[in-house]
């Protein structure tokens, strides 16, 4: 499994809500349908104010965003239980969020689908990067190296949630370590 990042972040602020994520008029998309999936992926975060977010996530027309890495501050994906946040940002070409801290059901839906590694890091990075700058993320060390300065951030290691996600989710990995039958 990959366990370095490097690339491009985007940054968002704090109560970061499952409906700025993927809005509700999405919901009726099938993730088990590839290009239902694919389409999710089209509208992540698609529900950020255009006036604080003036650069979109994903542009206009694309189905990936730019950016692999999406930094935030305190509550990332706050609001209702909705596996789909996860699975559109995933299907988006993202691998990780690093933020504050995250809604506890946002953070078990990323462990639970497998789509992204939820990294809680120790310092408020969304008020030292901006949206564009390039960080390399190393799962191992837990650390966030900024690119143009070589500074290095810390975050929570993910302990027994890294073996769920790599697996690809908790069925995945159920199988894989026999606890239910392949």
């Amino acid at each position: 499994m990959q366990s370095v990042f490097t690339g491009p972040v985007y940054v968002v602020r704090d109560n970061i809500d499952t409906d700025q994520i993927i809005s509700a008029q999405f919901l009726n998309l099938v993730p088990t349908i590839a290009e239902e999936y694919e389409k999710l992926g089209s509208h992540a975060l698609d529900g950020l104010p255009k006036s604080l977010y003036p650069v979109r996530y994903v542009k206009e027309g694309q189905l990936d965003s730019d950016y692999p890495i999406v930094v935030g501050g305190k509550n990332f994906g706050c609001g209702s239980s909705r596996e789909h946040a996860p699975i559109a940002m995933g299907s988006a070409n993202c691998h990780l969020v690093l933020a504050e801290s995250f809604a506890r059901i946002f953070f078990r839906n990323c462990v639970a689908t497998g789509e992204l590694y939820p990294c809680e890091i120790t310092e408020r990075l969304c008020d030292v990067l901006k949206t564009g700058d390039i960080v390399t993320v190393d799962l191992d060390a837990a650390t966030v190296t900024v690119k143009a300065t070589g500074k290095v951030h810390h975050f929570k290691p993910l302990g027994d949630v890294r073996p769920v996600v790599d697996a690809g989710g908790i069925f995945n990995y159920a199988r894989a370590s026999g606890m239910i039958a392949k």
